[in-house]
Parts: C-alpha cells; structure tokens; sequence
C-alpha cells in the first residue's frame, strides 16, 4: 500500500505549482496523495471548508506526514494548528513570495504562521526573501543566512531549509540549519531552481521522503535529486514526446545512478535502447552527447563539493565514484582547463 502524504495547498489553475503540482510529485515517488485545498486562485476558501478537508483526510487515512503550503486566511491558519499537531512530520512552506518576487500572503498571514505552524515544524521552508519578511531582517551573506536561520530555529521549527540565496555570483545557495549542525549547498543552476512550480516540487517530494521513513538531511538529498532530473534539468516537450520521455527518464537515471556510473552503455541498457540511439536523442533535444550530460551532471556535483564542503580531494573522487584521485583529477581538469585544488581555491 502506498503511503498516504497530505498536501494543505492552494489550487494553481496552471497545473505547474500548488495542489496539482504536488499531486504529480508525491505520486511520482510513489507517495499516495491526500489534498486539501486552501484557496483557489486569490480566493481564499473559508476556514470551516478547509478544515473539513483536512480533519476527514487525517481521521481516515492518517498521512505519515504533512505539507502546508499557500494559506491565504490567518484564521484558518490559527485553526490548522490544532489539526496538524499531532503529526511528526510537518513541513511547512508557506511561500511568501512567488517566483517573480510578488507577496501572496498578508503580513496578519506572516504573522500567523510564525506563531502557530513553526513552532510545530519538524522542517521550516523559505526562500531568503521570505525568511526576509518573516524576521524583518536584510539577508545579504552566508553569515546572514546563518543568523536567520538560527532566529527561525529559535521560534520553534526543528529543521530549516532556506533557499535563494544569491550574493555569489553566478550561483544559488541554500542553508539547512537545525541546533547542532548546518549544511550549505550551492547550485549554479539559478534558472533552474528559481522556475516557477519548482519551490513547491521540491516541498511536496522532501514530505513524500519524510514520510517514507528518511531523516530530514536524507529526505532533502533524496528530493534534491529527483527534483533536479524532473524538473530542473527536464526538458518541456518541444521536440517530440518520444525523444523527450527519453531524454528525460536519462537525466533521471544519471541523477539516481552518477555515484557508480559514468560509462553511456549502463544507461543506454537501463533505457532499452542502443549508445546511438541515445546519441541521437540527447543531440536532437539539447545538442548534447550523453558522455556530455553526465559529465556536466558529475561536475556540478564536484563543484558543488569543492565549493562548500572540506572534503579532501580523494574523498570527493570516492563520492563521485572515481577509482582513484588521479583519475578524478584529470577528469576535472578535462572539464574545467585546471585542477580541483586550483579550482576550489578561486
């Protein structure tokens, strides 16, 4: 039976975010979905309604966690309390702001949230320009980062996951926090990561894998991963759907599998198909080999490592499934025209 996950979400007419867009992604990681809708465009449904919805879904299917998203209604977001309380696992990502930067959510709503669902939170989620608002401060650094999420662990949320942050150039960092560690993780995927629907993607799958049973750091790289191969790096359907399920369901594998596998023939086996036939689609779709695509996949990974972690360079190579240091390196320097020493020192 598969494991029933509440969604508490407004309803996006588009089908690319809220309710419809946590349907898809819950079901995809083979989650069962249970919604409850908030509002309806800018309508915000009426406490009553909403809280029906959510009492029948958790008194019949009892969901091994919870998201609340896009609440427009500062009572309703009072009363919700009292009905997600009880659950280990609540994710909350209120959304703030959308993706073209415009508030969706009264100040009365801000207010609301801060005092009843975050001290209930097993995981906080906000963009940096949200957790902005929330705490009335400026966000600037790494530091800064640092600072609000330790205020927004403070005012009761066990976990937090901030996103957005952009004072490096060129690329996009995140912080999770809870009291006894921090990660920082960088992108360099800006675009990527800041299309509209992909914030409340990555939402619904880390609630899908808390519910599964992860803890929150493997929920998030589980959910990571599979939000950058469907949606991050997925190709909309410009060039035929055969040619783009493909190519898609390649990215996804080279998502699941980069640690063990760079050679093109694994993946062309997993997908059925010939190493040229999937020459031909990747070159069709995004003008790539795939010999290319995983290894700008491994580099972004070994970017990722050198950028914001102390791990030594042979212990990136094992990461990344290198048989050796040597090998790792000459990879790297193929790529990149330096080594991984050079490059982490920039």
């Amino acid at each position: 039976m598969r494991i029933p996950i509440l969604s508490i979400n407004g309803s996006d007419s588009t089908g690319q975010a809220g309710i419809g867009a946590d349907i898809q992604t819950i079901a995809a990681l083979g989650g069962y979905a249970i919604t409850a809708v908030s509002c309806v465009g800018d309508y915000a449904l009426p406490s009553d309604v909403v809280l029906k919805q959510v009492g029948k879904s958790i008194s019949t299917l009892h969901p091994k966690a919870i998201k609340v998203g896009l609440v427009t209604n500062s009572e309703t977001v009072r009363l919700l309390r009292s009905e997600v309380i009880a659950c280990r696992r609540l994710v909350v990502a209120p959304g703030i702001y959308d993706a073209d930067g415009k508030q969706m959510i009264g100040d009365d709503v801000v207010e609301s949230i801060a005092r009843y669902l975050i001290p209930e939170a097993l995981l906080l989620m906000l963009r940096c320009k949200d957790a902005e608002k929330m705490l009335g401060i400026s966000i600037k650094t790494d530091d800064d980062m640092l600072k609000a999420a330790r205020l927004l662990h403070e005012m009761g949320a066990e976990w937090v996951l901030l996103r957005g942050g952009q004072h490096t150039k060129g690329r996009i960092t995140a912080l999770l926090f809870n009291s006894s560690t921090f990660y920082f993780f960088t992108s360099y995927n800006i675009d990527g990561w800041q299309r509209h629907g992909v914030a409340a993607a990555l939402s619904a799958a880390i609630t899908t894998r808390l519910g599964m049973g992860d803890d929150v750091p493997t929920a998030i790289r589980n959910a990571h991963d599979f939000i950058h191969s469907q949606v991050v790096y997925a190709k909309p359907d410009e060039t035929g759907r055969r040619a783009i399920d493909i190519h898609n369901n390649f990215v996804s594998l080279v998502a699941e599998h980069y640690r063990k596998a760079h050679d093109v023939t694994f993946y062309a086996d997993k997908l059925c198909i010939t190493t040229r036939y999937l020459s031909q689609i990747t070159d069709r779709v995004v003008g790539k080999s795939p010999k290319q695509i995983i290894a700008d996949y491994i580099m972004s990974e070994a970017k990722t490592f050198l950028g914001t972690t102390r791990l030594s360079i042979q212990e990136i190579a094992d990461r990344l499934g290198f048989s050796s240091q040597v090998l790792f390196c000459k990879f790297f320097k193929s790529q990149e025209k330096t080594s991984p020493s050079n490059y982490r020192k920039q």
